[in-house]
Parts: structure tokens; sequence; C-alpha cells
């Protein structure tokens, strides 16, 4: 697990966020992004990869640090893993290695054909077994859940942006994560989403 950075040393950290189109996926990637910078590093984002339209898996790649050229990032590379639906995280877990910090929402997205009654979503615990059996660093957090206890489900993305800004080594400040999201989001939802933000950011920091 990425290793805590404290003020002087270099940064270069790098983020891999899943999840389905809807979940707010791009609104963390330009949060964190947004963040980064302003807290001087050099910023390198991809774009969206895969189907933005609800329900379609989706990847976005953002690193930042002292001396960062490229926006992609070598296979396992990534520090953090920032899973927003639980199948998805397990796919991705190719994109970190066994010392990778992963942030893993348990609250499904469920595809078309499971909510047609087609097919069965796999079992959750399921899932974090199998990711915990290759990964020691796992922290899950049920931001849909906290997100309705918040107001709304539609502030999950505000949860895990909350949720993320506890994490351990995670190099970015909470109270700046939160001014960022805050200017981003509409005037109408601040409310919402800094409780949302708030609650995530509890749910981990406060764990025993």
């Amino acid at each position: 697990m990425p290793e805590e950075v404290h003020r002087g040393e270099t940064v270069k950290y790098s983020v891999q966020i899943v999840g389905v189109g809807g979940q707010g996926v791009l609104l963390a990637s330009m949060v964190l992004g947004t963040a980064a910078m302003r807290a001087g590093h050099k910023v390198r984002m991809s774009e969206v990869h895969g189907m933005a339209q609800r329900g379609g898996s989706v990847l976005s790649t953002l690193r930042f640090g002292d001396d960062v050229v490229s926006p992609l990032e070598a296979t396992g590379g990534a520090d953090l893993i920032m899973g927003f639906e639980p199948v998805e995280t397990v796919r991705s877990m190719g994109l970190g290695s066994r010392d990778t910090a992963v942030l893993m929402n348990l609250d499904p997205v469920y595809p078309g054909n499971v909510a047609a009654g087609f097919d069965t979503y796999p079992d959750v615990e399921a899932l974090v077994r199998e990711i915990e059996g290759r990964n020691g660093h796992v922290v899950t957090v049920e931001a849909t859940r906290i997100a309705v206890e918040a107001g709304k489900a539609v502030a999950a993305n505000a949860v895990m942006i909350g949720a993320v800004a506890a994490m351990e080594g995670f190099p970015l400040e909470r109270d700046l994560l939160k001014e960022v999201l805050l200017e981003t989001v509409p005037q109408k939802f601040r409310d919402l989403n800094a409780k949302a933000f708030d609650m995530g950011y509890d749910a981990i920091s406060k764990r025993d």
C-alpha cells in the first residue's frame, strides 16, 4: 500500500476510477484532478473509456505528481483503484498489484439482463472475498446506502470522494477535495453533496 505522503516529498500518484455510466465516474475524476492541480501537482487524466451511457462500463485514469508526463499507467501500476461498482471493481484488479489500495463500493448496479430476470448478479460478499484473496488493502463502503441516508442516491459519488479522502496514504487533503466538489456540482445540490461527502469520510475514518 502506498506510504503516506509528507510535505516536501516527491509525489507521483495514479488512480484508476471504475464504474458504470450514471455513477459519476467522470465527476470524481474532475474533482480529484482539479484538487490535485490546486495542490500544485502536474495532472494527466485519460478520457473516460467505455460506454458513458447508463449501465455501460466506464474507466478513467488520473495521474498526478511533481513529474507526470503521460495520462497512461503501466498495467499493475495503480496506487489506488476507486471502484464505484462491485463487479467493475473485480474486473479492474489487473490495473493494480497486491500493494494497491482499493476503495470498493458494495452497492451494485444491476445490468439490464439482471433487472429483467434473465441473469443473476454475483454474490457481493463473494466478490469481496475474491478481491481480498488478491489484495490485502481493500476498504469497502456502502456508498449508495449512505447517499440515500444523506438525501438522494445520486450523491453516491460524493460519498466515494469523501471516503477516498479518508484513505490511508491518499495525498490530497479533505478540505480541498470538499471545496472542489462543492464548486463543481450545481448550487441546488451543494448541501446534499456536502452531507454525503462528510458521511463518506466518516464511514472510513471512524471505522474500527
